[in-house]
Protein backbone atom coordinates (compact mmCIF):
# COMPACT_ATOMS: atom_id res chain seq x y z
CA UNK A 1 0.00 0.00 0.00
CA UNK A 2 1.21 3.42 -1.02
CA UNK A 3 0.88 6.74 1.06
CA UNK A 4 1.71 9.99 0.15
CA UNK A 5 4.79 11.29 2.27
CA UNK A 6 2.58 14.45 3.24
CA UNK A 7 -1.17 15.80 3.32
CA UNK A 8 -2.36 17.18 -0.05
CA UNK A 9 -2.77 20.76 -0.33
CA UNK A 10 -6.20 22.20 -1.20
CA UNK A 11 -6.70 21.71 -5.10
CA UNK A 12 -7.55 24.72 -7.61
CA UNK A 13 -10.58 25.22 -8.53
CA UNK A 14 -11.35 22.58 -11.11
CA UNK A 15 -14.45 22.77 -12.20
CA UNK A 16 -13.48 25.78 -14.51
CA UNK A 17 -10.64 23.91 -15.87
CA UNK A 18 -11.19 20.67 -17.51
CA UNK A 19 -12.75 20.81 -20.52
CA UNK A 20 -16.07 19.81 -21.55
CA UNK A 21 -16.79 18.94 -25.17
CA UNK A 22 -19.60 17.98 -26.81
CA UNK A 23 -18.91 15.46 -29.63
CA UNK A 24 -22.07 15.22 -31.48
CA UNK A 25 -20.90 19.39 -32.40
CA UNK A 26 -18.88 19.23 -35.39
CA UNK A 27 -17.30 22.32 -35.17
CA UNK A 28 -16.02 21.35 -31.22
CA UNK A 29 -13.00 19.50 -33.28
CA UNK A 30 -10.97 22.95 -32.74
CA UNK A 31 -11.82 23.05 -28.73
CA UNK A 32 -10.05 19.29 -28.21
CA UNK A 33 -6.98 19.91 -30.17
CA UNK A 34 -6.92 22.91 -27.59
CA UNK A 35 -7.67 20.16 -24.75
CA UNK A 36 -5.02 17.86 -26.10
CA UNK A 37 -2.55 20.75 -26.24
CA UNK A 38 -3.30 22.47 -22.87
CA UNK A 39 -4.34 19.75 -20.43
CA UNK A 40 -4.09 15.91 -22.39
CA UNK A 41 -7.29 15.80 -20.92
CA UNK A 42 -11.12 16.41 -21.68
CA UNK A 43 -14.69 14.90 -20.76
CA UNK A 44 -17.14 14.61 -23.64
CA UNK A 45 -20.71 14.74 -23.52
CA UNK A 46 -23.13 14.01 -25.93
CA UNK A 47 -20.83 10.71 -26.80
CA UNK A 48 -23.82 8.52 -27.81
CA UNK A 49 -22.98 5.10 -25.88
CA UNK A 50 -26.43 3.12 -23.86
CA UNK A 51 -26.54 4.83 -20.44
CA UNK A 52 -28.50 1.53 -19.96
CA UNK A 53 -24.91 -0.43 -21.06
CA UNK A 54 -23.05 1.15 -18.73
CA UNK A 55 -25.33 0.88 -15.93
CA UNK A 56 -25.64 -3.05 -16.83
CA UNK A 57 -21.32 -3.31 -16.96
CA UNK A 58 -21.21 -1.05 -13.88
CA UNK A 59 -23.38 -3.88 -12.10
CA UNK A 60 -21.68 -6.97 -13.34
CA UNK A 61 -18.87 -5.32 -12.53
CA UNK A 62 -19.41 -4.85 -8.73
CA UNK A 63 -20.85 -7.92 -8.81
CA UNK A 64 -17.48 -9.61 -9.68
CA UNK A 65 -15.67 -7.75 -7.62
CA UNK A 66 -18.05 -8.76 -4.52
CA UNK A 67 -17.08 -12.57 -5.08
CA UNK A 68 -14.89 -13.97 -2.36
CA UNK A 69 -10.91 -13.51 -2.94
CA UNK A 70 -10.49 -16.86 -3.51
CA UNK A 71 -12.72 -16.74 -6.19
CA UNK A 72 -10.84 -13.64 -8.02
CA UNK A 73 -7.85 -15.02 -7.71
CA UNK A 74 -8.77 -17.86 -10.23
CA UNK A 75 -8.18 -15.53 -12.44
CA UNK A 76 -5.40 -13.85 -11.65
CA UNK A 77 -2.48 -13.43 -14.28
CA UNK A 78 -0.09 -11.05 -15.89
CA UNK A 79 -0.30 -9.31 -17.97
CA UNK A 80 -4.30 -10.06 -18.38
CA UNK A 81 -6.37 -11.08 -15.20
CA UNK A 82 -7.50 -10.02 -11.60
CA UNK A 83 -4.47 -8.35 -9.53
CA UNK A 84 -4.74 -6.74 -5.70
CA UNK A 85 -2.96 -3.77 -4.18
CA UNK A 86 0.16 -5.01 -6.84
CA UNK A 87 0.42 -2.90 -9.98
CA UNK A 88 2.50 -4.67 -12.53
CA UNK A 89 5.87 -6.04 -11.90
CA UNK A 90 8.02 -3.30 -10.52
CA UNK A 91 7.27 -2.68 -6.65
CA UNK A 92 4.13 -0.22 -7.70
CA UNK A 93 1.29 -0.83 -5.15
CA UNK A 94 -2.22 0.74 -4.35
CA UNK A 95 -5.53 0.76 -2.45
CA UNK A 96 -6.92 -0.67 -5.69
CA UNK A 97 -7.93 -4.34 -7.17
CA UNK A 98 -8.58 -4.54 -10.96
CA UNK A 99 -9.44 -6.85 -13.93
CA UNK A 100 -7.61 -6.35 -17.24
CA UNK A 101 -8.79 -7.56 -20.37
CA UNK A 102 -7.39 -7.68 -23.88
CA UNK A 103 -10.28 -5.35 -25.96
CA UNK A 104 -9.61 -6.68 -29.39
CA UNK A 105 -13.28 -8.03 -30.32
CA UNK A 106 -10.96 -8.61 -33.86
CA UNK A 107 -8.30 -10.87 -32.36
CA UNK A 108 -10.63 -14.08 -31.80
CA UNK A 109 -9.50 -14.26 -27.57
CA UNK A 110 -11.92 -13.55 -25.02
CA UNK A 111 -11.62 -10.16 -23.12
CA UNK A 112 -13.53 -11.99 -20.05
CA UNK A 113 -13.23 -14.83 -18.14
CA UNK A 114 -16.36 -16.71 -18.00
CA UNK A 115 -16.24 -18.73 -15.03
CA UNK A 116 -16.57 -15.63 -12.75
CA UNK A 117 -19.62 -14.38 -12.61
CA UNK A 118 -23.14 -15.26 -11.51
CA UNK A 119 -24.52 -14.63 -15.12
CA UNK A 120 -21.13 -14.90 -17.28
CA UNK A 121 -23.20 -15.00 -20.62
CA UNK A 122 -24.53 -11.53 -19.66
CA UNK A 123 -21.18 -10.14 -18.30
CA UNK A 124 -19.30 -11.09 -21.77
CA UNK A 125 -21.73 -9.59 -23.90
CA UNK A 126 -22.38 -6.21 -22.33
CA UNK A 127 -18.32 -6.54 -22.07
CA UNK A 128 -18.23 -6.68 -25.95
CA UNK A 129 -21.37 -4.23 -26.69
CA UNK A 130 -19.42 -1.70 -24.66
CA UNK A 131 -16.08 -2.07 -26.31
CA UNK A 132 -17.87 -2.26 -29.52
CA UNK A 133 -19.41 1.15 -28.78
CA UNK A 134 -16.54 2.66 -26.44
CA UNK A 135 -14.21 2.11 -29.50
CA UNK A 136 -16.66 3.86 -32.27
CA UNK A 137 -16.94 6.63 -30.35
CA UNK A 138 -12.96 6.83 -29.55
CA UNK A 139 -12.79 6.61 -33.30
CA UNK A 140 -14.90 10.02 -34.01
CA UNK A 141 -12.72 11.49 -31.89
CA UNK A 142 -9.74 10.93 -32.55
CA UNK A 143 -10.77 12.07 -36.83
CA UNK A 144 -12.74 15.18 -35.27
CA UNK A 145 -8.97 15.87 -33.67
CA UNK A 146 -7.65 14.94 -37.01
CA UNK A 147 -9.40 17.51 -38.78
CA UNK A 148 -8.94 19.58 -36.28
CA UNK A 149 -5.60 19.30 -36.82
CA UNK A 150 -5.93 19.84 -40.42
CA UNK A 151 -4.93 16.54 -41.61
CA UNK A 152 -6.93 16.01 -44.42
CA UNK A 153 -7.24 11.99 -43.97
CA UNK A 154 -9.62 12.10 -41.62
CA UNK A 155 -8.49 8.60 -40.49
CA UNK A 156 -4.91 8.95 -39.84
CA UNK A 157 -5.22 8.51 -35.88
CA UNK A 158 -8.73 6.63 -35.97
CA UNK A 159 -6.94 3.54 -38.35
CA UNK A 160 -4.71 2.88 -35.83
CA UNK A 161 -6.80 1.75 -33.00
CA UNK A 162 -9.65 0.11 -35.58
CA UNK A 163 -6.99 -2.23 -37.22
CA UNK A 164 -7.42 -5.99 -36.85
CA UNK A 165 -4.96 -6.51 -34.60
CA UNK A 166 -5.14 -3.75 -32.33
CA UNK A 167 -3.28 -3.98 -28.73
CA UNK A 168 -6.20 -2.27 -26.78
CA UNK A 169 -6.97 -2.92 -23.39
CA UNK A 170 -9.68 -2.80 -21.28
CA UNK A 171 -9.48 -2.41 -17.03
CA UNK A 172 -12.07 -2.78 -14.70
CA UNK A 173 -10.80 -0.95 -11.25
CA UNK A 174 -11.99 -0.98 -7.67
CA UNK A 175 -11.13 0.76 -5.12
CA UNK A 176 -12.71 0.17 -1.79
CA UNK A 177 -13.23 2.36 1.20
CA UNK A 178 -10.22 2.37 2.46
CA UNK A 179 -9.91 2.56 6.61
CA UNK A 180 -6.53 3.80 7.13
CA UNK A 181 -7.67 7.49 6.16
CA UNK A 182 -9.36 7.69 9.18
CA UNK A 183 -7.37 6.14 11.43
CA UNK A 184 -4.99 8.81 13.87
CA UNK A 185 -1.68 6.99 12.86
CA UNK A 186 -1.98 7.67 9.64
CA UNK A 187 -1.20 11.18 10.27
CA UNK A 188 -4.01 13.05 7.52
CA UNK A 189 -2.19 11.65 5.05
CA UNK A 190 -3.81 10.30 1.68
CA UNK A 191 -3.66 6.90 0.66
CA UNK A 192 -2.55 6.01 -3.00
CA UNK A 193 -5.47 3.95 -4.58
CA UNK A 194 -3.80 4.23 -7.67
CA UNK A 195 0.32 6.12 -8.06
CA UNK A 196 0.63 8.72 -10.57
CA UNK A 197 1.77 7.53 -14.41
CA UNK A 198 1.05 8.43 -17.75
CA UNK A 199 -0.78 6.00 -20.06
CA UNK A 200 1.55 4.59 -22.89
CA UNK A 201 -0.98 4.22 -25.56
CA UNK A 202 -2.65 6.73 -27.90
CA UNK A 203 -5.58 7.81 -26.17
CA UNK A 204 -7.56 6.44 -22.86
CA UNK A 205 -11.23 6.24 -22.19
CA UNK A 206 -12.41 6.73 -19.02
CA UNK A 207 -15.75 6.25 -16.99
CA UNK A 208 -16.40 5.78 -13.65
CA UNK A 209 -19.35 5.87 -11.08
CA UNK A 210 -19.91 8.83 -9.04
CA UNK A 211 -17.00 8.70 -6.42
CA UNK A 212 -14.50 11.07 -6.42
CA UNK A 213 -10.72 10.01 -6.55
CA UNK A 214 -9.26 11.01 -9.84
CA UNK A 215 -6.99 14.17 -9.79
CA UNK A 216 -4.46 15.27 -12.97
CA UNK A 217 -1.24 17.33 -12.78
CA UNK A 218 -0.91 20.75 -14.70
CA UNK A 219 1.52 22.01 -16.46
CA UNK A 220 2.59 24.02 -13.45
CA UNK A 221 3.23 20.82 -11.70
CA UNK A 222 -0.17 21.45 -9.12
CA UNK A 223 -2.92 18.55 -9.10
CA UNK A 224 -6.39 19.07 -9.60
CA UNK A 225 -9.31 16.65 -8.53
CA UNK A 226 -11.89 15.70 -11.26
CA UNK A 227 -15.35 15.71 -10.24
CA UNK A 228 -16.68 12.17 -11.02
CA UNK A 229 -19.49 12.02 -13.83
CA UNK A 230 -20.99 9.19 -14.38
CA UNK A 231 -23.17 10.03 -17.61
CA UNK A 232 -19.82 11.14 -19.04
CA UNK A 233 -16.56 10.20 -20.44
CA UNK A 234 -13.36 11.22 -20.01
CA UNK A 235 -9.90 11.21 -22.14
CA UNK A 236 -6.53 11.14 -21.64
CA UNK A 237 -3.74 11.92 -24.04
CA UNK A 238 -0.94 9.36 -24.47
CA UNK A 239 2.48 9.24 -24.65
CA UNK A 240 2.10 7.34 -28.19
CA UNK A 241 -0.05 10.68 -29.07
CA UNK A 242 2.60 12.65 -27.57
CA UNK A 243 4.84 11.34 -30.08
CA UNK A 244 2.95 11.42 -32.93
CA UNK A 245 2.29 15.05 -32.71
CA UNK A 246 5.78 15.58 -31.66
CA UNK A 247 4.91 16.99 -28.15
CA UNK A 248 1.93 19.69 -29.16
CA UNK A 249 -0.09 17.25 -27.16
CA UNK A 250 0.83 16.57 -23.70
CA UNK A 251 0.27 12.89 -22.00
CA UNK A 252 -1.61 13.90 -19.00
CA UNK A 253 0.31 12.61 -16.06
CA UNK A 254 -2.96 11.53 -13.04
CA UNK A 255 -3.43 9.43 -10.26
CA UNK A 256 -6.65 8.12 -7.64
CA UNK A 257 -6.36 8.50 -4.48
CA UNK A 258 -8.50 6.22 -1.73
CA UNK A 259 -11.45 7.40 -0.52
CA UNK A 260 -12.37 6.67 3.42
CA UNK A 261 -16.00 6.17 2.54
CA UNK A 262 -17.41 4.74 -0.68
CA UNK A 263 -16.08 2.57 -3.28
CA UNK A 264 -14.84 4.02 -6.69
CA UNK A 265 -15.85 2.02 -9.85
CA UNK A 266 -14.03 2.86 -13.32
CA UNK A 267 -13.93 1.29 -16.52
CA UNK A 268 -10.73 2.33 -18.96
CA UNK A 269 -10.40 1.57 -22.74
CA UNK A 270 -6.92 2.19 -23.21
CA UNK A 271 -7.08 2.38 -27.36
CA UNK A 272 -3.53 1.19 -28.61
CA UNK A 273 -2.09 0.31 -31.97
CA UNK A 274 -1.51 -2.93 -33.52
CA UNK A 275 2.72 -4.60 -31.91
CA UNK A 276 4.50 -3.75 -35.30
CA UNK A 277 3.01 -0.50 -35.59
CA UNK A 278 5.56 2.17 -35.41
CA UNK A 279 5.12 5.36 -33.91
CA UNK A 280 6.82 8.50 -34.79
CA UNK A 281 6.33 12.41 -34.75
CA UNK A 282 4.11 12.95 -38.17
CA UNK A 283 5.08 14.93 -40.82
CA UNK A 284 2.15 16.41 -41.92
CA UNK A 285 2.26 18.14 -38.76
CA UNK A 286 5.56 19.81 -39.27
CA UNK A 287 7.12 22.75 -40.67
CA UNK A 288 10.62 21.91 -42.63
CA UNK A 289 12.48 24.22 -40.02
CA UNK A 290 11.00 21.84 -36.87
CA UNK A 291 13.05 19.27 -35.33
CA UNK A 292 11.43 15.75 -34.73
CA UNK A 293 11.45 15.62 -30.66
CA UNK A 294 11.37 11.61 -30.35
CA UNK A 295 13.03 8.42 -32.11
CA UNK A 296 11.04 6.25 -34.21
CA UNK A 297 9.87 2.92 -32.51
CA UNK A 298 7.26 0.29 -32.41
CA UNK A 299 4.57 -0.14 -30.37
CA UNK A 300 5.86 -3.20 -29.20
CA UNK A 301 9.17 -1.75 -28.21
CA UNK A 302 7.26 0.93 -25.63
CA UNK A 303 5.02 -1.37 -24.38
CA UNK A 304 7.94 -3.60 -23.61
CA UNK A 305 9.95 -0.48 -22.36
CA UNK A 306 6.43 0.54 -20.14
CA UNK A 307 5.88 -2.89 -18.40
CA UNK A 308 9.66 -2.87 -17.55
CA UNK A 309 9.26 0.70 -15.74
CA UNK A 310 7.87 2.31 -12.67
CA UNK A 311 4.69 4.12 -13.11
CA UNK A 312 6.11 7.43 -12.45
CA UNK A 313 8.77 6.69 -14.15
CA UNK A 314 9.18 9.30 -17.79
CA UNK A 315 8.70 6.26 -20.10
CA UNK A 316 9.51 8.70 -23.13
CA UNK A 317 13.03 9.70 -21.80
CA UNK A 318 14.58 7.24 -23.58
CA UNK A 319 12.85 7.88 -26.58
CA UNK A 320 13.96 11.24 -26.99
CA UNK A 321 16.44 12.00 -29.75
CA UNK A 322 19.81 12.41 -28.42
CA UNK A 323 20.44 16.13 -30.03
CA UNK A 324 17.60 17.03 -28.00
CA UNK A 325 18.96 15.77 -24.82
CA UNK A 326 22.47 17.25 -25.92
CA UNK A 327 20.62 20.56 -25.65
CA UNK A 328 19.49 20.37 -22.38
CA UNK A 329 22.54 19.69 -21.16
CA UNK A 330 24.16 22.59 -22.43
CA UNK A 331 21.06 24.35 -20.94
CA UNK A 332 22.03 23.00 -17.99
CA UNK A 333 25.44 23.92 -18.02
Amino acid sequence: MAVLSKPITEPKSELSLIPVIDISNPESKYALVKACEDFGFFKVINHGVSTELVSVLEHETVEFFSLPKSEKTQVAGYPFGYGSRTIGRNGDVGWVEYLLMNANLDSGSAPLFPGLSQNPATFRNVLEEYITSVRKMTCHVLEMITDGLGIKQTNTLSKLVSDQNTDSILRLNHYPPCPLIKKKTNGGKNVIGFGEHTDPQIISVLRSNNTCGLQINLADGSWISVPPDHSSFFFNVGDSLQVMTNGRFKSVRHRVLANCKKSRVSMIYFAGPSLTQRIAPLTCLMDKEDEMLYEEFTWSEYRSSAYNSRLSDNRLQQFERKTINHNKLLLKI
